[in-house]
């Protein structure tokens, strides 16, 4: 009973304070997904325009979340996790939007993103299923999931002399 309360602790404490969890579900890559803490669970939106993908990510699943260090960014604990997606409109999801608004960073809409969440997104719990798991002994680094976002190029050589270019006075 004891090391399930420590446990739990745990897994709360370290929860709330990161603000980016890794999550694998029972299908793709484990993803970055920025999270909040409300009511004995982590909650996510996302799979909506300009939102974070929740791919692999459905209700009824479960899924392995690993909560990252908000300083150092290592590896915290891993935890078992029940995804339950939260009805748009419900007392639970308005309680969860209300704590994820609260998070959302550089929103395209501002107070209108309650709406489009609810038209658009969805918003899921992820609730811890028990103890947590041992972390393993060798690193778990994976190739980057394809994206269409690329690199900057590298500067053209004739900018820095067209930027600086003195004005000839006549």
């Amino acid at each position: 009973m004891t090391s399930e309360l420590l446990d739990r602790a745990l897994i709360e404490e370290a929860t709330k304070k990161s603000g980016l969890v890794w999550v694998k579900g029972p299908a793709g890559p484990a993803r970055a997904l920025w999270h909040v803490w409300h009511e004995g669970a982590a909650c996510v939106v996302g799979d909506g325009p300009g939102e974070q993908p929740l791919a692999g990510l459905a209700g009824g699943d479960t899924a392995e979340v690993t909560v990252r260090s908000k300083d150092k960014g290592g590896r915290l604990v891993s935890w078992a996790a029940s995804v339950v997606e939260l009805a748009p409109d419900t007392e639970a999801w308005q309680a969860a939007v209300a704590e994820l608004k609260g998070k959302r960073l550089n929103a395209p809409d501002g107070e209108a993103m309650p709406e489009r969440w609810a038209r658009e997104c969805r918003v899921l719990r992820l609730e811890p299923t028990g103890a947590t798991r041992p972390l393993p002994d060798g690193s778990l680094a994976a190739a980057p999931v394809p994206t269409p976002a690329t690199t900057r190029r590298p500067v053209p050589a004739a900018l820095p002399r067209l930027l600086l270019k003195r004005r000839k006075r006549r």
